[in-house]
């Protein structure tokens, strides 16, 4: 494998030898090849790793692996991580042509998709050193080379560790609003059918606006969160960093009810759960469950305080609670 490969994600190449390098790869296949494989490995190894016993993680796969197949425009690297934890990983490759004059400007890059399944989580290095955790259900789509801003699209939540550079903002696009950072930590909540974005911010600033609407956002604090949802900005104060440890593979539920928790779940293992008595919902929980556990045994700890009874059609990935 051409060594500038390793040394292009590892950030030691010029930025002449990195366009240089783009140049090739657009008339090299063998060395397109070598990029898209490489840039996969990264991706992989980066993926949780937590040791999983033989039948939990059967019965993960058995349960969630149908619904990766539907998606048909997506390409899958699927692998199993140490017992049987069945991982599903998209990295989607566009390769555009240049325009004549090959600058970081005009150099149309490689295009790329990160894809995290249910019940999974994911960590990756962008080009500028960036690195981001991604949760499960989540995509991340990014080039492979930054022009004048770093800008990131997410579907899902994210955890960014932002590398500072002044001179290049770093933008994190989502459905419905934009995050501006220059060197920051902070984590965002997008998923498209939640409804609503919400941001907190660990350290450093970032400002969160609509699209085209930078000068009305709002700048947000350390330990700060911002939710938006239906064109409003609600600011909470103190945040609770508890709601962080999912880049940790914990799932922290703090004096939630159950309606907001099966909200969530569905989420992150990409099930449906129907409720057959209303009360249930109001059921108040505040708990924190391990990822790797799966939707099935974080539902059967929860039943433990409140009793109910827990059915499953696993052709159509449907849980039932009742009384």
């Amino acid at each position: 494998m051409d060594e500038r490969i390793s040394k292009y994600f590892q950030n030691e190449l010029s930025e002449k030898e990195r366009i240089e390098l783009l140049k090739e790869t657009l008339e090299d296949d063998k060395l397109k090849h070598e990029i898209s494989t490489y840039q996969n490995l990264l991706a992989l190894v980066t993926l949780t790793k937590d040791n999983m016993n033989r039948q939990a993680g059967q019965r993960s796969y058995q349960i969630f692996i149908r619904n990766q197949r539907n998606r048909k425009t997506r390409k899958f690297i699927l692998i199993s991580i140490g017992y049987a934890a069945a991982i599903c990983l998209l990295v989607g490759m566009t390769w555009l042509i240049a325009q004549q004059n090959l600058t970081p400007e005009t150099l149309q890059v490689a295009q790329q998709e990160l894809f995290v399944p249910a019940g999974q989580r994911a960590r990756i290095t962008l080009p500028d050193g960036s690195t981001v955790w991604l949760n499960a259900g989540s995509t991340l789509s990014y080039p492979s080379a930054f022009g004048k801003e770093r800008k990131i699209h997410l579907k899902g939540e994210a955890y960014f560790d932002v590398a500072q550079n002044p001179d290049k903002p770093f933008i994190v696009s989502t459905e419905h609003v934009h995050i501006k950072a220059l060197g920051t930590q902070f984590n965002v909540h997008s998923y498209s059918h939640s409804g609503y974005t919400h941001t907190t911010l660990v350290s450093g600033a970032i400002r969160v606006y609509e699209p085209d609407a930078e000068e009305s956002g709002k700048t947000l604090s350390p330990n700060q969160q911002l939710f938006y949802e239906q064109g409003t900005f609600r600011l909470v104060l103190s945040a609770d960093k508890d709601q962080l440890l999912w880049k940790d593979g914990i799932y922290s539920f703090k004096k939630e009810t159950l309606a907001e928790i099966i909200k969530k779940l569905e989420l992150y293992y990409d099930v449906t759960i129907q409720v057959a008595h209303p009360d249930i919902f109001q059921y108040v929980y505040t708990g924190k469950f391990r990822q790797q556990d799966g939707v099935m045994e974080i539902l059967r700890l929860i039943q433990k305080i409140h009793p109910y009874t827990i059915s499953v059609q696993e052709d159509s990935k449907e849980i039932t609670l009742s009384k």
